[in-house]
Parts: structure tokens; C-alpha cells; sequence
């Protein structure tokens, strides 16, 4: 599998019952102790007969996107089979990074930096919105010498990005920690609190007019003509000229249901959160072998960098050929597993309609439990590689679900043999920070208005055109 990361990996861990999109269902325990603190979005009374643009999906794409619609005065609807944010959205790390993002993503990541910057302004909401930079480290000069090739994206877009000595790199980080050879420093780089941020967008366009349905599970696309007429819900159908799949994990499996193919796995990603910490740092940094970012509440989110599994499923088997290419150039990071979900997988119904229950309804949440091996980890690494933060307990460790693509880039596009039906997804661990903007791009291409972007490299086609998989820089 691809090194997936919002900062330069993250520990991508397929979860053994849910690696295949189909077999999500078979997880509806939720376990995880930060949904407690995701702030209420408020109910909205009964749904509408009918509505501009439907979305499938209240997680940082999905209500974005909803967010720029409803700026235009679209009647938009976002439904939801769980409660917003219940998923990654909520569970990432919360970097909000331009530096070495692929350079397709770049301009469209500098677009939603900048709205990053105003959305506590325009919303009236703390989104715990930040720029402190983001740091890579370096122990090695071939790690370096990878940062420095980024440069020229960086130079050629106008980053502020630039490479640090090791005496420098040093000093920003004042953890006790002597090793770095040198690092890749981009100062204009935020972070965010994802608990807070998306929840907080939600209740903005509730109040631009918006709906959100939570707790309301879209069965299928309904159709009329050969274009989509709107979306069958469990609570009942709605009327909508335009349908945004924004699902996440989730998209693969319904869009099949739909009768269209989308190369998508899911792994799981493993993350903690320390107690109250001195601040060796602000902003947020990863080394080869730990990712780490303050937050607001006095702690520190940590990660694993270098270490990710993939069970194999049916969704392995059928998308092997589309993900060869990057499972060939992150071959030493990755460990192949087998498990007995690939029996009952293929045992699993392959499609529905709309008047029967779906796995959507079956897995309202995916709450997948963080294995100990990776928190003992977590505990070890966090002391060696930062010795000022060795006596700092875990506050708390999760899981989330991440979607990911064969080339680690999101699909956004139209798809074109459905016309009204358009997917925004397969953003591969790295959606939260380009959230605002791909929300803003997916809204005015709806609408049909100019994107302001080029669009070719998340074409929806490019996984059945004959278009080799194309990787972008492996940071």
C-alpha cells in the first residue's frame, strides 16, 4: 500500500473486518470514547420533498461542500447515516498542510489554507485554526536530499518552504532530541481540531439555510431518464437535480450498488492524544519514525510514521492491478495479512434497492479498536524520540477508517455515465486539511460555474481509461 500521509506516513493498519468496502457493515460497536466530546449538531424537523443537491456524507468533503452551496442560496441537503464527523473527519491528526502534497493537490491545498484563514470569522465558530508550520525531519542525507527535490514544487508554487539545518531543526524542536540531520520547513502551515472544525461548519450551514439529516442513511440514487432525480433515503425518497457522493469508506461500496466500479480500500489508521505537555513544539512534525502536532487543549496527537498492514480481502483481489504500482514502491512498509473475513466477504450481498435495509443502516459508525501492539508502540516511541515528552501519559488512543486511491489521490469529478451524479472522495488520509477548498471546487462544478483548477488528475475515468497509476512524491 501507498505511504498515506498528512504529515510524511501515518500507521495505516486495515482493519481485519472491514479492509474490504463491502464487509464495512460488519461493524456497528462504537466504541470510541472521543465521540463523547463532538460537539451536538442540532435536528432539523422532518425532510424536505425535494432539493437542489443532496449530499451523501457529513464529513469535512461532504459539509464543505454544502457549506459554498449554501452561500450560493442552493437548496442543499446533507444526509448522513451516522452523526457528523463520526468518522475520520473527526479522527484525524488535524494537519492542514500545503508542504508535499502532490503537486496536482497543491494549488487547490493553497486555496483552502486561505479559507482556513477566514472561516472562524465567516462562521463565528472556533475551529482551533492555527498556523505554527509543519516540520519533516531528517536523520539521514538521502531523506534530505528527497526534501530538496520537493523544493522545486514548493519554489514553483510560491511556498513559503524551505530546507533547515540539522543546528536549526534543534532548536525548533526542544525535546531533548539531538539526531536531526536536518528537516523540510514550510512556517506557513496550520493545523486544526478536527472535533471541533467540522462540527462547527455544519452549524454554519444550518445557518445559511442548509439541512443536515443525521441518523438517515441514503439507500440508493433514484433516476428518472437516464440522470439522477434525487436520492432514496430510509426515511423516504427526496427530489434532487444533483447528488454528491462524499462517503468517505464508504463510497466504494455504494457506488458498486450503483453499478459503477471506483478502485477504493480502506485501512485503518491508529492515533492518541497525550495529556496536558510542555510545549517543546507548536506546530506540527514528523520524523521516519513519529508523527506528532500540539493541540489545543495543552497535549500533543501522536502517531506511528513507518508502519502499515494490509489484510487481504475480495476488494484486494478485485483492485490488485490498479494498486500494484504502490504497493511495489511502499513494498518494505507493508505487511500482507490473511484473514478469515475474505471467506465471508464473498458471501456478502452485492446490491439492494431502495426498499431494503442496507449495510449503511447495519454500521452507522466505524469505531474500529486501535490494537495495543501499535499503543505500546506509541508509548516506547514517544519516549526515545522525544525524551522531553518520556513521562507524558496517553490521554486516550482510537482508530479511524481511511478510504484510499491507487495513486493517493482523491477522485472529483462528474461521473459521467449518470448524469447529476458526482463523486468527492478517495482523499487517502490527507482530506481534512484540503476540505475547505475541494468543498468549494466540487460546489461551483456542480453548479457548473468555472473551478478555478485543473481537474485532470482527479478525473473519475483514470482508473478505467487505460491511464497508467501515476504516484506522486512519496513523502
Amino acid at each position: 500500500m501507498p505511504r498515506l500521509s498528512p504529515g510524511r506516513g501515518i500507521c495505516f493498519l486495515p482493519f481485519r473486518a472491514i479492509s474490504l468496502s463491502s464487509s464495512i457493515a460488519g461493524h456497528s460497536a462504537y466504541r470510541m470514547k472521543i465521540s463523547t466530546i463532538l460537539p451536538a449538531i442540532p435536528n432539523q424537523g422532518p425532510l424536505p420533498a425535494s432539493v437542489d443537491v443532496a449530499i451523501i456524507g457529513a464529513g469535512i468533503i461532504g459539509i464543505s461542500t454544502a457549506w459554498f452551496l449554501a452561500r450560493h442560496g442552493v437548496r442543499v441537503l446533507v444526509c448522513e447515516k451516522g452523526h457528523v464527523a463520526g468518522e475520520q473527519s473527526s479522527r484525524n491528526w488535524g494537519w492542514v498542510r500545503q508542504q508535499g502534497r502532490d503537486p496536482a493537490e497543491l494549488p487547490i491545498m493553497m486555496e483552502s489554507i486561505g479559507i482556513w484563514d477566514g472561516l472562524a470569522g465567516e462562521t463565528g465558530e472556533d475551529l482551533g485554526f492555527t498556523r505554527e508550520g509543519v516540520l519533516y525531519l531528517a536523520v539521514s542525507e538521502r531523506e534530505l536530499g528527497k526534501f530538496e527535490r520537493w523544493l522545486d514544487v514548493a519554489r514553483s508554487h510560491g511556498l513559503d518552504s524551505r530546507l533547515l539545518t540539522g543546528g536549526e531543526a534543534n532548536s525548533l524542536i526542544r525535546a531533548g532530541q539531538t539526531g536531526w540531520r536536518g528537516a523540510l520547513y514550510t512556517p506557513g502551515d496550520g493545523r486544526a481540531e478536527p472535533a471541533l472544525a467540522v462540527p462547527a461548519l455544519a452549524r454554519a450551514v444550518q445557518k445559511k439555510g442548509g439541512m443536515i439529516a443525521q441518523n438517515c442513511a441514503v439507500r440508493t440514487v433514484a433516476t428518472e431518464g437516464g440522470k439522477v432525480s434525487g436520492v432514496v433515503t430510509e426515511r423516504g425518497q427526496i427530489r434532487a437535480s444533483a447528488v454528491v457522493c462524499a462517503g468517505g469508506a464508504w463510497s466504494n461500496l455504494f457506488l458498486r450498488n450503483a453499478g459503477f466500479g471506483f478502485p477504493q480500500l480502506t485501512v485503518r489508521a491508529c492515533v492518541a492524544r497525550t495529556e496536558k505537555a510542555p510545549d517543546i513544539y507548536s506546530g506540527n512534525a514528523a520524523s521516519d519514525r513519529l508523527a506528532f502536532r500540539r493541540r489545543k487543549d495543552g497535549g500533543y496527537t501522536i502517531a506511528l510514521a513507518d508502519f502499515h498492514e494490509h489484510f487481504i480481502s475480495a476488494d484486494s483481489v478485485r483492485f490488485l492491478r490498479n494498486f500494484l504500482p504502490s504497493l511495489r514502491a511502499s513494498w518494505s512498509d507493508t505487511r500482507i495479512r490473511f484473514s478469515r473475513e475474505f471467506l465471508r466477504q464473498t458471501r456478502n450481498p452485492g446490491s439492494w434497492s431502495g426498499d431494503q435495509i442496507t449495510p449503511f443502516e447495519h454500521t452507522r459508525v466505524l469505531n474500529p479498536t486501535p490494537p495495543e501492539r501499535v499503543v505500546a508502540e506509541l508509548r516506547r516511541r514517544l519516549a526515545s524520540e522525544l525524551p522531553a515528552l518520556s513521562g507524558i501519559s496517553l490521554a486516550e488512543t482510537w482508530a479511524g477508517m481511511i478510504d484510499i486511491t491507487p495513486d493517493v489521490v482523491p477522485v472529483i469529478d462528474a461521473i459521467d455515465q449518470l448524469p447529476g451524479l458526482y463523486l468527492a472522495s478517495g482523499f487517502s488520509g490527507h482530506g481534512f486539511g484540503i476540505g475547505p477548498a475541494a468543498g468549494r471546487v466540487v460546489a461551483d462544478l456542480v453548479l457548473g460555474r468555472p473551478v478555478g483548477h485543473d481537474l485532470s488528475r482527479f478525473r473519475f475515468s483514470r482508473f478505467s481509461d487505460g491511464s497508467p497509476i501515476r504516484l506522486g512524491p512519496a513523502l
